[in-house]
């Protein structure tokens, strides 16, 4: 039983930002129903599917039951009505404005339920030239200084992240600016509004060490030369590992086993802040030396004077690292219909609660009918919605 058992969500998101939010406060206990138009959210539309489920979608999207209805006639709107009466979540990534429109605004869902937690993802919040603009990650990579960060250090080139970073920073933050307003509600009694940013949050986990060359605005510096662009991959004789040496007990260490321990007391990167200043030769310098060594050999030699070091594991070998199998990082779990899904457990292990992934991520309306009996219609009505194609009910 996780700690948020018995709070209710409404899910009305799509794609990621808003879905993994969700899944984040399922997996902690939370029962989320996923809201979402009879043709199904976009999300599950990409990738390839399995038992009719992309496995982007899935890991998005576990721990939900979903209730698929067109929210543009009056009776589906009525559905999401009594929803919202007992809900203490509503989360939704629509572009500024979209709510009202549809009859939700976020003061109209406070009139009938004043506890509620409501919370907006957006892009670029309500105000400015791109509050109204379509966005996915890569905008927001583009705005947020991402592609600087992951510029090619020869050529100035910009690149991306290659994955979806924003996002996934953005569910995040939603996750847990939810739990806040949850505890503030327990002491106060009061539910609030949440507007969240994709751009500010994006901005927020790049900058303690992304942006320390702007952070003083009386001493900029170059942010080209600070932490994020510190590149800490060695090639060896097999392959490629990464070294990480902060402290000066470190560079002695590493000093050591490259058997140059002349460099330890070296001007050049005798402290913590030479080294950085330095950076480029330090790098080619020990670039040299670890290229005399094995992988394993190295790594076992750096391990034994206790300098921090890894193998460079593409996803496939990870999954069968003693690390990752030890801690019981990759669950692996069997759901009907699907088999074995292998999923990254959720990170935080509650000593009391623990977090659980209880459920698949549903088909699309898969629960539609019992969402709606437990709201008070009977089977004829429920009948009627689906005819009228009000509600959709997958089997």
């Amino acid at each position: 039983m996780g700690p948020l058992n018995g709070i209710k969500i409404l899910d009305l998101t799509s794609m990621v930002s808003g879905p993994l939010a969700a899944t984040i406060l399922g997996d902690q206990g939370a029962d989320v129903i996923k809201v979402e138009p009879i043709h199904g959210e976009q999300l599950r539309h990409l990738g390839e599917p399995h038992n009719g489920v992309p496995a982007s979608f899935f890991s998005c999207n576990r721990n939900k039951k979903s209730l698929a209805v067109d929210l543009k006639k009056q009776s589906g709107k009525d559905i999401l009505w009594k929803l919202i009466d007992s809900a203490d979540v509503l989360l939704q990534n629509f572009r500024p404005g979209a709510m009202a429109r549809m009859g939700f605004a976020e003061s109209d869902v406070r009139q009938r339920n004043n506890k509620i937690i409501y919370v907006s993802i957006s892009g670029f919040g309500k105000k400015g030239p791109f509050a109204h603009k379509r966005v996915y990650d890569p905008i927001i990579q583009g705005l947020s200084g991402a592609t600087d960060i992951q510029a090619d250090r020869n050529t100035g080139r910009p690149n991306m992240f290659r994955i979806i970073l924003a996002d996934k920073v953005s569910a995040m933050t939603a996750a847990q600016a939810v739990s806040s307003a949850l505890f503030y509600r327990e002491r106060s009694g009061q539910g609030q509004h949440i507007e969240l940013s994709m751009l500010d949050a994006t901005l927020a986990f790049f900058w303690p060490e992304g942006m320390t060359g702007l952070t003083f605005a009386e001493k900029e510096t170059d942010v080209k030369k600070t932490f994020s662009s510190i590149d800490l991959i060695y090639e060896t004789q097999d392959g490629y590992i990464t070294i990480s040496v902060i402290s000066d007990k470190e560079w002695s260490g590493i000093c050591k086993v490259l058997k140059c321990e002349e460099l330890i007391q070296d001007e050049r990167f005798a402290t913590s802040r030479a080294r950085r200043q330095h950076a480029d030769e330090r790098r080619s310098i020990l670039g040299e030396m670890v290229k005399k060594w094995t992988s394993q050999d190295l790594l076992n030699s750096l391990d034994e004077n206790d300098v921090p070091c890894a193998p460079l594991l593409n996803r496939t070998e990870l999954m069968n690292h003693p690390q990752i199998i030890e801690s019981q990082t990759i669950q692996r779990l069997v759901f009907e219909g699907f088999g074995e899904v292998r999923q990254a457990r959720p990170a935080a292990r509650f000593q009391l609660t623990e977090s659980e992934i209880r459920l698949p991520a549903p088909q699309l309306g898969q629960h539609s009918s019992e969402v709606l009996t437990s709201l008070g219609y009977d089977q004829e009505a429920i009948d009627e919605l689906i005819a009228k194609k009000t509600v959709l009910q997958t089997d």
